[in-house]
This record gives structure tokens, sequence and C-alpha cells, in this order.
């Protein structure tokens, strides 16, 4: 039975990937911050719960190490991770701080905690949860596409490397997920020079999410990931997803920004 290491399980993609692999047959350990609070997850066989909050070296260290003693890991889904929205003057270093952290440390951090045991094993797969806003960028998320961005990158050279051992890694990009960006996933800063900007920004992102895709069809696209025996780096997942990345490639860089621009602020 093969076994799958989850960050962030405790609700939407995360926790909709944790059941997927469990229907599926697969030896499951999910983490999160608090997994006391969970009611749903702790009643399933063969998933196990940790404590995991991925800003926390430390906690790093001991989850992964007790992960590895309780089973063979074929799988690492780095997939906590939040959104911040607003204009870069109007969030605090607090928040810009956190972002950075919990978004692009936490998987460098979990990864490199995993790297040892999977290139002594010249086995193994990372999948990370970037964006669609890894690959192109909206208003108002500077420090969040800085992440994101980040994290394919970050990525796409940690392929050279690792690929030399035979272990493998790739990225998952979603875009619009229901329930998760206006539910707990989901941080904002303003200040008052920029409402008319925030404003327009919500009402088009709003129009956007009847695009949305759910966490269930996410999930998918993580299993086909992890499953599908290729070496392909990155997977763009969710039907606005594929059309605003498939424009942007067609329509180049700039040509997209200043559309898109209009799209979203009108200007």
């Amino acid at each position: 039975m093969k076994t799958i290491f989850i960050t962030g399980a405790s609700a939407g993609l995360g926790k909709a990937t944790a059941k997927l692999f469990h229907e599926k047959g697969w030896n499951v350990i999910a983490t999160m911050r608090n997994p006391e609070k969970e009611t749903e997850l702790n009643n399933l066989k063969n998933v196990t719960l940790l404590a995991l909050d991925v800003t926390n070296y430390g906690q790093i260290q001991n989850t992964v190490k007790k992960a590895i003693e309780l089973s063979d890991i074929d799988i690492v889904f780095n997939n906590a991770g939040y959104g911040l929205i607003g204009p870069l003057e109007g969030l605090s270093d607090d928040q810009i701080t956190k972002q950075l952290d919990t978004n692009l440390l936490g998987v460098i951090r979990v990864t490199n905690a995993f790297i040892p045991y999977f290139r002594e094993r010249k086995n193994g797969l990372f999948i990370s949860t970037t964006s669609i806003g890894g690959l192109i960028s909206f208003p108002l998320g500077s420090v969040y596409h800085a992440t994101k961005w980040g994290l394919e990158g970050w990525s796409e050279s940690m392929a050279y490397e690792l690929n030399t051992f035979g272990v493998n890694i790739k990225t998952v990009s979603p875009g619009a997920i229901k329930t998760e960006f206006m539910g707990g996933s989901l941080d904002t800063g303003s200040k008052p020079e920029y409402e008319e900007m925030t404003n327009n920004m919500f009402a088009s992102a709003e129009a956007m999410f009847s695009m949305a895709s759910t966490p269930e069809q996410i999930a998918e696209v993580v299993y086909e990931a992890a499953t599908d025996g290729k070496n392909k780096l990155r997977y763009v997942a969710g039907e606005d997803a594929k059309a605003l990345y498939k424009q942007r490639l067609e329509q180049g860089d700039e040509i997209f920004r200043a559309e898109f621009g209009k799209q979203f602020l009108g200007a």
C-alpha cells in the first residue's frame, strides 16, 4: 500500500485529496495545525493525523521523522497555504512575513526535511499546490504572487537536483476553488487610496468565481500527477486556470497584462 503525506489537510483541497487517496486504497498521513479539531478524517481507516504548522521549523523535523517511522512515504503533497490580498502599502510587515513563511518557506522546509529519505531510496515524488497565480498575476496580490511564482521557479530548479537521484517534483496550479477564497484561507489589507481599485477587483473576482472548481475536481488532478508516471513538472488545474494560461501564452506577457488590467480595474 502506497503512502501520501499531506500538509494543510484540515479543509478544502488538502482534505479532499486526503479523502480521494483514501478511497483509492492509499495510506494517508494528513497533517494540520490542530488535528484534535478534525472530526471526519480521524474516522477513516488508514488515515493518520499528525500536528504540523509549516512555519514551525522544529515541528517540521519532528513530524517528518515521526511520519517516516510510521510508514514508507511515496509522495509528499505540499498543500498548506492561504491567500493575501490588498495593496502592498496596506499590508503590515507581519502579514507579509507570515505569507512568505507559510506559502513559500513552509514548502521549502518540508521538502528539505524529506529529501535525504527520498534520495537514499532513489524514489519519491513531491507535489506542491501553487496556483494559476504562480503563472499569471492579478491586481492587489503582489505578496501572494511572490510566493506562488517563487514556488514555480523553485520547483523547476529543484527538478534538476532531484531527478538525478530518481526523485520527482511537480506543481499543481489551480484556478479558483469554491469554499476556499472567501472562506478561512484569505487575509486582506486595505488603504483608502486604493479603495476604488479594491472594490473593482473584488467585484470582478466574484464574477470569475462562477467558473471555480470544487476541491474534489482539483484533487483529481493531484491524483493524476501522483499516478501518471510522467516526468512532467506543471499541471494547470481547473477550466478557468487553463483558459487564462492559454490566453497568456497566446497573447504574450504584455498584451495579456494590459487586457487583464482592463478586465479587473477598467483601466
